[in-house]
């Protein structure tokens, strides 16, 4: 009953909504000695690609004998999977009595997701991690990951997003994901051009910051199927397997080794075979994650325009199927509609369905926009049917894509579809 309380507690502060603020969770984190001071830290920010590269980034330092604690969000079925030491998530146990320890402080009025970062802070501590990897929530300046001194800063691409809360261009939403940004620090990024990169570029020339940027300091040469060679700023790796599926994971294995690389400058001992080994064995659920083989079934959890042009690109060029269907959700606060102009002619039929989460969107409100761009549109009411439908109709050769949110992905896992 205890462990029950606590993580009633938890879900409850989900009602305080979302805030870019670090104040609260500063005190919090004071009155318990700030245990994120006690080892190494890496942040990523971005707009896409956080996850991946945190968890290639974690699999190398692994690799290398190192222990590694690991943050991402949100969760696909349970909280727990937030907070991982050596691939691990935390246990249910732990949890509650992390959440029962940290409520005994009094309440300082932080949000969930601020919480969620004091406990992964305080985990960590407690199993005396070498160094933390840190997916940033939202923005970067402002988010409650932002109370570390990272040894690397990493900035996956930035495109539009959380426009209310971020700003209305592409060099406002930079500049808040490049508050991660340190003074004296080292920023490794994707971000290629454009006011995003100005903005970057700003804010490291006026924190004393020194900038890698992928294309100009460090490349990737794909060389086969999943296979790839690795031109880094001292390093050279050749004939590299990857197992992430995608053109696009190359970028963010690039900018992992990228920030690997700058670790090794930093006193962290990484050998060339702990690079290669690491992005070899990195895994990352709901991402181009394939789930069945005949007919094959992919979950990637692209929910925003920028993703699911990377999930259209590999639909197009690297995946052989002979009829797709796209099993389709979203959250009311996403641009379904740019979405689905970039997905919906790729698809023989379009499946849009309900998610059992209270910001989703109505399948039959993205209905017209869907018969825009596909004549073969149908309304499923849950994901659970949409599945049932998309099976049904499905030969053993055809592809099946379940996508547009990581809320929609949670759920298809949930309930073991697959």
């Amino acid at each position: 009953m205890a462990g029950q309380e606590a993580l009633h507690y938890l879900s409850s502060l989900k009602k305080r909504g979302i805030r870019l603020g670090l104040g609260p969770l500063t005190e919090l984190l004071e009155h318990s000695d700030n245990p994120q001071r006690t080892y190494k830290s890496i942040l990523i920010a971005g707009t896409n690609g956080k996850g991946s590269v945190a968890a290639i980034l974690s699999s190398i330092l692994q690799k290398e004998g190192l222990k590694v604690g690991l943050f991402t969000s949100p969760h696909l079925v349970d909280f727990e999977e937030r907070i991982r030491v050596q691939g691990v998530v935390i246990s249910r146990e732990d949890l509650c009595h992390l959440i029962d320890e940290l409520r005994s402080g009094g309440d300082r009025d932080v949000t969930y997701f601020e919480f969620a970062t004091a406990l992964a802070f305080h985990y960590f501590a407690r199993c005396s991690v070498d160094i933390a990897v840190l997916e940033v929530g939202m923005g970067g300046r402002l988010d409650a990951t932002n109370l570390v001194t990272p040894e690397v800063s990493i900035i996956t691409n930035i495109s539009m997003e959380h426009s209310q809360y971020l700003g209305r261009d592409l060099r406002s939403i930079a500049g808040e994901k490049g508050g991660i940004i340190k003074e004296k620090g080292t920023c490794v990024t994707g971000v290629r051009k454009g006011p995003a990169l100005e903005a970057i570029e700003a804010i490291s020339k006026e924190k004393g910051a020194t900038l890698y940027r992928i294309g100009r300091d460090f490349r990737v040469r794909r060389s086969g199927p999943g296979r790839f060679s690795y031109y880094g700023i001292t390093t050279i790796c050749r004939n590299v397997s990857l197992s992430l599926i995608g053109r696009h994971q190359l970028e963010n294995t690039a900018l992992s080794l990228a920030a690997a690389e700058l670790l090794a400058s930093r006193g962290l001992k990484i050998q060339n075979k702990s690079l290669i080994d690491g992005v070899r064995d990195a895994t990352w659920e709901g991402r181009l994650e394939i789930v069945n083989r005949s007919p094959q079934v992919i979950l990637d959890g692209a929910h925003n325009p920028a993703g699911i042009a990377a999930l259209a690109k590999v639909l197009s060029h690297e995946l052989s199927f002979k009829k797709l269907t796209v099993v389709f959700g979203a959250l009311n606060d996403k641009d379904y509609r740019a979405m689905l102009r970039r997905l919906a002619p790729l698809a023989d039929r379009v499946i849009l369905t309900g998610i059992r989460e209270e910001r989703a969107l109505k399948p039959e409100n993205m209905e017209g926009v869907a018969r825009l761009y596909n004549n073969d549109v149908e309304v499923a009411r849950d994901s659970r049917e949409a599945v049932s439908r998309a099976l049904d109709s499905s030969a053993k050769d055809d592809l099946i894509c379940i996508t547009g949110s990581l809320y929609l992905i949670g759920e298809i896992k949930e309930q073991a579809l697959f």
